[in-house]
């Protein structure tokens, strides 16, 4: 799903009164493709070496800021927790006070229910704040509640911020249901039809331009549209969360990355009714490993390129996952007409099950029947696909490999990919269009489409990279 970020940067611009120091950001998260993390995060053994920060005890009434002058409990700013008051003040009060202190711990403690509107979190803020919540956060119900101002779809929004930590015991609760019913959304009209909208459902919780970013052991559910959302950020660590949403609750996204570089996302269970994590233009360095997707639309890269734009995706490692009962699996999705390049890409040790279309390239990608084919596109190279295996769904082709006419696919790796029925037998062989690679190993569904060696035309197509 396509957006624009005008809107909240006219918000921030406006709201940026805080602070105006600056505070030096330490080591990037980076774990470069095929090598050592700098923090050694590790698969095995997630909680011992993880660097996120360990929650507080949230079990103090006192009055202040608790037990430790870091700690300011948004209880003791005023808020009340009941679920129907609004306690968006109180939590501003604490965010300001927390911003102002080295390792300052915003504290939303558990056995409360916070209500809060659409705010921005903004920095720059002293390094190592946390913001915890033990308790359950949530904006108000539904569009009636919401303000009618356009600049306000998003709920949460964290600004210009280093070294911060989202986490705790508690839950974000999106409070979507009503916004996945507006009629503006897909096959919500009469009759099953979908009437004009806006139909601008806000994002549930947005980091913008910040750095050195821990997100941890949350639950976060029913988001009116994407869960959570990173934009033009530089390393970000995403550990043990728990995103879920209906599987027809519309444009629900999981994890959406976009223009955001050295990213780590480890040991998380996401199911929802769109993409569990996108990853958009401008991004690089990205390695998922111990995730559980589905029901979902799978893992995607895409959609780029849009509106003839350039896109440029790369170093991006998807492993040691399970996508079940979905739409798709791997996917990498482009539009006709866009330029730029996606490269470097590896699946590796992934387990299917009962997924539609388990592989797939699509560089026809269209929301419309008004698309036209285009002599540009964004050109794809060196995309592996390593030991994954498991069933489809027999309604399409478990491997689906459609590139541009003129852009060829190229240096694709096939190796150890075994996918059979999920019922029934086998049916559609595998579909392949101007792609490239070799077969490693025997496919099953064998793939006898996918052309060796190289194109005539790789010259040219060179000329597309970033």
């Amino acid at each position: 799903m396509e957006q624009t970020h005008w809107h909240l940067i006219i918000v921030i611009t406006i709201a940026l009164s805080q602070n105006s120091s600056n505070v030096e950001g330490r080591a990037h998260f980076h774990k470069e493709h095929k090598g050592p993390s700098v923090y050694a995060i590790s698969s095995q053994d997630p909680v011992s070496q993880s660097p996120a920060y360990s929650p507080v005890q949230s079990d103090t009434n006192e009055p202040g800021n608790s037990s430790s002058d870091c700690i300011f409990d948004v209880t003791s700013f005023g808020a009340i927790g009941d679920g129907s008051a609004d306690d968006t003040a109180a939590f501003r009060a604490a965010w300001k006070a927390a911003c102002d202190i080295e390792s300052g711990v915003l504290l939303a403690p558990s056995n409360y229910i916070f209500m809060i509107t659409s705010t921005i979190f903004s920095g720059p803020c002293k390094p190592g704040l946390v913001f915890q919540v033990d308790g359950v956060l949530m904006p108000p119900n539904g569009p009636d509640c919401w303000p009618k101002s356009d600049s306000n779809r998003e709920w949460l929004v964290f600004y210009r911020l280093d070294q911060m930590t989202f986490t705790g015991t508690g839950t974000i609760e999106g409070n979507g249901e009503q916004w996945w019913e507006l009629p503006c959304k897909p096959h919500r009209g009469p009759n099953g039809s979908t009437l004009p909208g806006p139909c601008d459902s806000p994002t549930l919780i947005h980091f913008f331009m910040s750095s050195d970013l821990v997100v941890s052991g949350l639950r976060i559910q029913n988001s009116p549209q994407f869960h959570m959302k990173f934009d033009s950020c530089t390393g970000v660590l995403i550990e043990k969360l728990f995103i879920s949403s209906p599987k027809l609750s519309p444009n629900t996204d999981g994890i959406h990355i976009e223009g955001t570089k050295h990213v780590g996302i480890y040991n998380s269970v996401i199911g929802n009714g769109d993409d569990c994590i996108s990853i958009g233009p401008g991004c690089s360095n990205v390695d998922i490993d111990g995730v559980t997707c589905g029901p979902s639309h799978g893992i995607s890269i895409g959609s780029l390129g849009v509106h003839n734009s350039q896109a440029c995706v790369s170093n991006i490692t998807v492993r040691n996952t399970m996508i079940k009962d979905s739409d798709n699996g791997v996917r990498i999705k482009t539009w006709q007409g866009g330029t730029g390049s996606v490269s470097g890409i590896s699946f590796e040790n992934i387990e299917m099950n009962n997924v539609r279309n388990c592989i797939i390239i699509d560089q026809y990608y269209c929301l419309t029947k008004a698309c036209r084919n285009q002599t540009s596109a964004v050109y794809l190279t060196d995309v592996s696909y390593r030991n994954i295996k498991g069933t489809y769904d027999v309604h399409s082709p478990p491997i689906h490999f459609a590139c541009s006419d003129t852009v060829p696919c190229t240096n694709i790796t096939m190796s150890e990919v075994e996918l059979l029925p999920h019922e029934g037998e086998l049916v559609d062989d595998p579909f392949c269009w101007n792609s490239y690679g070799i077969q490693e190993t025997l496919t099953i569904p064998p793939i006898d489409c996918l052309q060796d060696g190289e194109p005539d035309s790789l010259a040219e197509v060179s000329t597309y990279g970033c």
